[in-house]
């Protein structure tokens, strides 16, 4: 993981206080989740304009130096490029922009007359950035921004927490800290004669969907070389790649791309050897001739009950790891050591198919899209106050202006990929870096000038699939059948693509989802003494009838309540709590 903080003076003459910098030498602790001890600092400084760098990776071996320096100028990357000495054009440009780079990144510059940053098509690896009357702050860390803008106080934008506990993320550019922003998704902003300017480059506009195979082979010919230059780099690691894999479409893509490239790679699966995910991904790694490790879940003895975490204690990792971005019904992965080893999965491979809104979406009519969007920016409106349904409508606004296709699949790149995603990765990029080929700078913004109705017909990622694995072309899919074959006639000698469906068993529940009585008391009593900070958001006799009931109804908003409650009460930055028992939830019969 990677941190970049950079300050820029508005009256370059005056510089940057000494205040502010040591202030920011003294932030880092609390903004960058890991142990002090694994943190490297890199510093660049020149009048009126500095960069901080900070990172708990090993080495620079494999990818651009921390702080990659040229004559007066140093560029940083957060995340990874798909070829690392792009970190070079990037430097060299006149004016900063990501828009024909390839990776999953950000990029952060300064020299001795300005200070920039710019965000990839989905601003996944985020840039923040706020100001005070005499600098301008930019940064990866959106509490480290603020910090460094305010000293060691933290005030909070309420109104602004309406949408995380509506949706446990937040859709619109703004953050938990006053003051603090998000840049948009494939935006620079820039700081130079104490001025900050912010450009932007519009998002795709989706092309006609094609009527013709020699249409659908180029643009399926476009989009399989964009994703084969995502795994380029994996060729200089000098071990197979881990790939997480399963029986479903993303992770199988991930699977032909990484063989048609000629990456090594070994396959594991988690579940039962007759779930249909471990029978499918066994063979598709027989296919391809690939190692595969299936890992069976813990069986314990049977038992009645579980002991789980005690959530004050799980809200203030989310807390730390995500800095507000995400609610802590999410399950954030723990810190461990950073390790290098290259690791994939088909995480966000549903951008290649119009992203989960659309996905979702049975009725593709301007009045049913038009419900999604309001369903989405304004879930529950019951719950919350005007002042917080206002808010959300005018966040909604110019989506709903927009054609409803569009609208939806974009809404999916800026807000659950550039906001959920970037919030709740965090936990994991403190272990590693890995490759998520999806989520390509290129790949993306391929994938978002393809019609959506196309893409919703997964028509283009089976295409991909055989093209790059033939083998793979007639092994089922688990879950739903590919939607291209619906209704679709096949004559006696055409073979139609087959699904496998796991039988529904009793094994979904989740503790978060069924908390029992125990665990219920514990987010009531805790939402409720503290239901004063929520009032200017929500309606306090709505959350008092939420947690009514003896188990909760609706637990995944009471999560983030819970999480929203916790941190207006202050309990990050500071110190973790500590003595708490677990909680018994009982296991349903």
């Amino acid at each position: 993981m990677r941190v970049y903080l950079g300050l820029a003076a508005k009256n370059p003459e005056t510089g940057i206080p000494d205040a502010m910098l040591h202030a920011v030498r003294g932030a880092i602790d609390a903004a960058f989740p890991v142990p002090p001890e694994v943190i490297r600092p890199r510093e660049w400084h020149r009048p009126g304009v500095s960069l901080f760098a900070w990172t708990n990776e090993p080495d620079d071996s494999r990818q651009p130096a921390l702080l990659s320096a040229g004559h007066d100028r140093v560029t940083g990357v957060n995340g990874h490029l798909a070829a690392p000495g792009e970190i070079d054009r990037l430097a060299g440009m006149p004016e900063l922009s990501t828009e024909s780079v390839g990776g999953c990144f950000s990029v952060f510059r300064a020299s001795g007359r300005e200070l920039s940053a710019a965000t990839a098509i989905h601003r996944v690896c985020p840039v923040y950035y706020a100001e005070t009357p005499d600098v301008h702050v930019i940064g990866s860390r959106a509490l480290l921004v603020h910090l460094a803008a305010r000293g060691d106080r933290v005030e909070w934008d309420v109104l602004a927490l309406q949408s995380l506990i509506r949706q446990g993320y937040f859709l619109s550019d703004e953050t938990p800290y006053r003051g603090v922003t998000a840049l948009p998704p494939s935006s620079a902003v820039t700081v130079s004669g104490g001025r900050r300017t912010i450009t932007r480059t519009p998002l795709p506009t989706a092309a006609p969907a094609p009527t013709t195979r020699r249409q659908k082979k180029a643009l399926v010919e476009e989009l399989a070389g964009a994703l084969l230059a995502t795994v380029e780099p994996l060729r200089a690691t000098g071990e197979p790649v881990n790939l997480a894999l399963t029986g479903g479409r993303d992770s199988r893509l991930v699977a032909a791309v990484l063989h048609a490239a000629k990456v090594p790679f070994r396959a594991t699966t988690n579940g039962l050897d007759d779930h249909p995910d471990v029978v499918i991904a066994g063979r598709i790694a027989r296919a391809l001739r690939v190692e595969h490790t299936v890992i069976p879940p813990v069986r314990a003895e049977k038992k009645d009950a579980i002991l789980v975490e005690h959530p004050l204690a799980r809200a203030y990792e989310t807390l730390r790891a995500c800095e507000g971005m995400t609610s802590a019904y999410e399950s954030i992965v723990g810190y461990l050591p950073y390790n290098a080893r290259p690791t994939m999965s088909g995480q966000s491979g549903e951008v290649l198919r119009a992203g989960t809104f659309l996905l979702l979406q049975a009725d593709l009519s301007a009045k049913a899209l038009g419900r999604r969007v309001d369903a989405t920016f304004l879930r529950d409106p019951a719950l919350f106050g005007e002042a917080a349904n206002a808010h959300a409508r005018e966040l909604a606004r110019p989506w709903k202006e927009r054609p409803g296709l569009e609208a939806l699949d974009h809404m999916y790149v800026s807000y659950r990929i550039g906001r959920w995603q970037a919030g709740s990765r965090a936990g994991a990029l403190r272990r590693g870096d890995p490759i998520w080929p999806f989520l390509d700078n290129r790949v993306v913004r391929a994938a978002l000038g393809l019609d959506q109705t196309w893409r919703l017909s997964e028509e283009a990622i089976y295409e991909l699939i055989a093209g790059f694995a033939p083998s793979l072309r007639n092994i089922p899919i688990e879950g739903k059948p590919w939607r291209f074959t619906v209704g679709r006639r096949y004559h006696p000698w055409q073979r139609r693509p087959q699904s496998l469906t796991a039988p529904k068993t009793g094994a979904g529940w989740n503790w978060r989802t069924g908390p029992g009585e125990a665990l219920t008391a514990v987010l009531r009593d805790h939402v409720l003494d503290h239901l004063d900070l929520l009032t200017p958001i929500v309606d306090p006799d709505e959350v008092r009838r939420l947690f009514a009931e003896p188990v909760l109804k609706k637990p995944t908003q009471a999560w983030h309540l819970y999480t929203v409650a916790t941190m207006l009460a202050g309990a990050y930055p500071g110190k973790a709590p500590e003595g708490l028992a677990q909680i018994r939830v009982p296991i349903p019969a």
